[in-house]
């Protein structure tokens, strides 16, 4: 039996989460259907942008990404700090770009600066607007705002009625460094290891091939949570890696998934492993099978019962996998 959502996700634990999203009924994403052979690689274009545009509403940033012919990858991060900074108004504006609201919020939002609600018109959007905050926050609303409108546009495109994606999206806590990190190198990955792209830079509509496009340019992609690098810089947003070292990872990964060896890790790549306590054997196994090896939420044998604990699980699963992988140097 599935787990509820309050077993699979708590941000006092962690703000990072791996979200699997499949289609149903060979429904096709992207790729070629073998059957028909009708393209549908723009449909691609439909996921990405639909997810940069929730990303600039929601409170949730994307690590990674990756659609793949029949279901997508997501590592989010949800930025519980950021939404207590918006105020009424900007939580309404925010909501109205994606939904109706309500007759009051829409009046208050057209004409706040007039102040034409009374004193308890008002006292009820600002409980509206603490719903909708909330919400801003919550990754099965996210994953809803994004599945829902493809789902309708891509039964138009089929002439067809019914479900477009399975009823419950795959989603896994991520409780420390080297469980974001290895499951960010898992999503991006996951087109070279399916034989789709044959290098990272060739993975189209990837959160990857974003990042190694911009880093050409010295830059970093506005619509992903960047690398902020040194670790110290504890008040600077972003994940706690250089953007080099990981894109180095992800290379040296990829080309021992390409040439289906299993070879060690470049030099290179040692200092951040090593700084993750993972071994070269257990990272290649991370990258290749993590789904297999966690079915639920991953991190350190430590961090897995303390999350346990936090959502009232009576048992800690994946305990000796974890041991095993993410505490194996």
């Amino acid at each position: 039996m599935p787990k509820p959502r309050s077993q699979q996700i708590s941000l006092l634990d962690t703000p990072n989460y791996h979200i699997c999203s499949r289609t149903v009924r060979k429904a096709f994403l992207c790729g070629v259907d073998k059957d028909t052979g009708v393209s549908f690689e723009h449909r691609r274009a439909w996921i990405e942008q639909r997810l940069f545009q929730l990303s600039r509403v929601f409170a949730i940033d994307i690590c990674a990404h990756a659609v793949m012919h029949n279901h997508l990858h997501l590592v989010l991060h949800v930025d519980s700090e950021e939404v207590k900074k918006w105020s009424t108004i900007e939580v309404l504006q925010r909501w109205h770009t994606l939904f109706k609201g309500t007759l009051l919020t829409q009046r208050y939002q057209k004409n706040h600066k007039q102040q034409i609600l009374n004193k308890i018109e008002i006292s009820m959007v600002e409980s509206t607007a603490a719903i909708y905050k909330q919400r801003l926050i919550d990754i099965s609303w996210f994953m809803r705002s994004l599945n829902e409108p493809i789902a309708r546009q891509a039964n138009k495109e089929d002439n067809c009625t019914g479900h477009f994606w399975e009823g419950r999206f795959k989603s896994q806590a991520l409780l420390d460094e080297g469980a974001l990190l290895a499951c960010m190198a898992y999503v991006d990955l996951n087109p070279v290891r399916s034989g789709i792209a044959s290098t990272p830079e060739k993975s189209a509509y990837t959160s990857i091939q974003l990042r190694i496009k911009a880093a050409l340019q010295g830059k970093q992609p506005t619509t992903l949570l960047p690398f902020r690098g040194n670790e110290q810089q504890h008040k600077a947003k972003g994940i706690a890696f250089s953007l080099q070292d990981y894109l180095t990872l992800v290379d040296k990964s990829s080309r021992v998934l390409r040439d289906d060896k299993s070879g060690a890790i470049h030099p290179k790549t040692r200092s951040i492993l090593t700084r993750l306590h993972i071994s070269n054997e257990s990272w290649l196994k991370l990258i290749t099978e993590f789904e297999k090896i966690f079915t639920g939420a991953v991190g350190t044998a430590e961090h897995l019962c303390e999350f346990s604990e936090h959502v009232g699980l009576q048992r800690t699963h994946g305990i000796a996998n974890a041991q095993a992988c993410l505490n194996s140097a």
